[in-house]
């Protein structure tokens, strides 16, 4: 088999339709098109199927696909073992964190590594199941997911552990439960919220506490930046979850984090990324200084 081939099945994987895949790597999708025939004309099972107008994998496709992952992983370290240039500083690493991970974790990564490798910074906050994808056009995709949240792709993707954040309540300042150091979900119940959007990873938190109290939640916003959700909390519009460690700077002059006595929510925050890509040195290097920048995050 071609491992070009096999990388474009990987490619249609991730980016969902031959048109993406023909947008990212330049060509036309008749030329994608043929080049997924000539592979499916070497295997005696379906590679792909029809869903709706798209073109999405079949489980032997997806299998394939992994295999190729591991293919393009062992070129890579073929190529590394005959070239320095793989070891070298000079790559430009693309980095790609959802909107508060990037508010915590951008500035104090560039001024940690001062411009060695130099870094391609990128903010995207996808639904849970899109994150994997994004490691198409990212070297590194910071990530999260909540406790009961599928892991991430093992066989598709290397995951590897930044934090595992507490989650707490905003509450602006002047509220009655603002005194207390820490609130019952019960407390809760007939608030309004802000919520993010459907599909994103913490809407879930509020399904969650609704099931712990009995009754569904009113939600009176969806917001997906924090910032945003800051302000609406702070005008006293409503109550957020909101995470502790990556939100710190939010919740400062008229609002206030308080913590669940009686739920325990936290979110995992995972930089996600190809086996192959991590066989670059800077890849590595800006990893490594990822994880020392999120542990002094969390204090």
């Amino acid at each position: 088999m071609d491992a070009a081939h096999l990388r474009l099945l990987r490619e249609l994987g991730d980016r969902g339709s031959v048109a993406a895949v023909a947008a990212a790597l330049h060509i036309s999708a008749s030329a994608v098109s043929q080049q997924l025939a000539s592979l499916q004309a070497r295997v005696p099972v379906p590679l792909t199927m029809r869903r709706g107008r798209v073109l999405a994998l079949t489980p032997a496709g997806e299998a394939l696909a992994a295999a190729g992952t591991r293919v393009d992983e062992a070129l890579t370290a073929a190529r590394e073992a005959v070239g320095a240039f793989l070891e070298s500083d000079d790559r430009p690493v693309r980095v790609s964190a959802f909107h508060s991970a990037g508010l915590a974790l951008f500035g104090p990564l560039l001024r940690a590594l001062d411009g060695t490798p130099p870094l391609h910074l990128t903010d995207a906050d996808v639904a849970h199941r899109d994150f994997r994808g994004l490691t198409a056009d990212h070297d590194l995709v910071i990530a999260h997911r909540l406790a009961h949240d599928p892991r991430w792709p093992s066989d598709r993707v290397v995951a590897t552990g930044l934090l595992e954040e507490p989650l707490d309540i905003a509450l602006p300042a002047g509220h009655p439960l603002a005194s207390r150091s820490r609130v019952h979900a019960a407390d809760l119940a007939d608030e309004s919220w802000v919520s993010v959007h459907e599909g994103f990873p913490l809407a879930g938190v509020l399904d969650h506490l609704a099931a712990r109290v009995g009754r569904p939640l009113r939600i009176a916003h969806r917001i997906n930046e924090f910032s945003v959700t800051a302000e609406v909390v702070r005008a006293g519009g409503a109550v957020a979850v909101m995470p502790r460690t990556t939100t710190t700077s939010l919740a400062a002059d008229g609002v206030v984090l308080r913590p669940l006595a009686d739920v325990d929510l936290v979110r995992h925050v995972d930089v996600l990324a190809r086996p192959d890509t991590l066989a670059y040195a800077a890849v590595r290097r800006v990893l490594r200084t990822l994880r020392t920048v999120a542990a002094e995050a969390a204090g």
